[in-house]
């Protein structure tokens, strides 16, 4: 009999919402804030349930690194590849995807917060951050010949999309997406000393 109300609560949480309501937990106040009883409270169901998924709290960190990881890197390049477009555009869509979200961008500037404190989790984000990276090479290595540029390049546009959301200054008479606009231009430009 227990069985059975297990599975039915089960089928009225699934593990994914677990994992959801973790990465709520976590883009909202940080690690410390993913607590099983307090996740249990807000989706309204008993603790018990998440030990058939879970084996402890550590299992569904692990597992809300793990659906992050997907959704930032594999699905978005997924995406940006079948909506096509020349490589400025692949480029652009990336960011947005990533950093312009009411989704991905909460979750991903708390697990760089979490990163600072947690070398497994530094070291999750330095792969997630190098995907990235190789993204963007390719894209900027296809109208740019020079390793060194290209490289510049990237890690300027890399920089531009992480450090926009913690920098507080005015841009005098511009707007932020001005600017930002502008500064992709820059980027993603074909002239430079490493053009082709």
């Amino acid at each position: 009999m227990s069985e059975v109300g297990h599975n039915v609560g089960a089928a009225r949480t699934p593990r994914d919402a677990w994992v959801e309501e973790g990465l709520r937990a976590l883009a909202g106040h940080g690690p410390d804030a993913v607590r099983v009883e307090a996740l249990a409270k807000r989706l309204g169901v008993t603790k018990g349930g998440f030990y058939g998924y879970f084996a402890d709290r550590g299992a569904l960190l692990e597992a809300m690194l793990d659906a992050w990881e997907q959704e930032s890197t594999d699905e978005v390049i997924d995406r940006v590849e079948r909506e096509g477009g020349d490589p400025r555009t692949k480029a652009r869509r990336a960011g947005m995807l990533t950093f312009s979200s009411d989704r991905l961008l909460p979750i991903d500037l708390a697990v760089r917060d979490w990163a600072r404190r947690d070398e497994a989790v530094a070291e999750r984000l330095r792969r997630v951050d190098n995907r990235r990276m190789d993204l963007l090479r390719e894209m900027i290595g296809t109208f740019c010949s020079d390793p060194d540029e290209v490289e510049a390049r990237s890690l300027i546009a890399f920089c531009v999309a992480i450090g926009r959301h913690s920098l507080a200054a005015d841009h005098e008479g511009r707007t932020r997406d001005e600017v930002l606009a502008r500064a992709g231009d820059l980027i993603l430009s074909r002239t430079g000393t490493g053009t082709r």
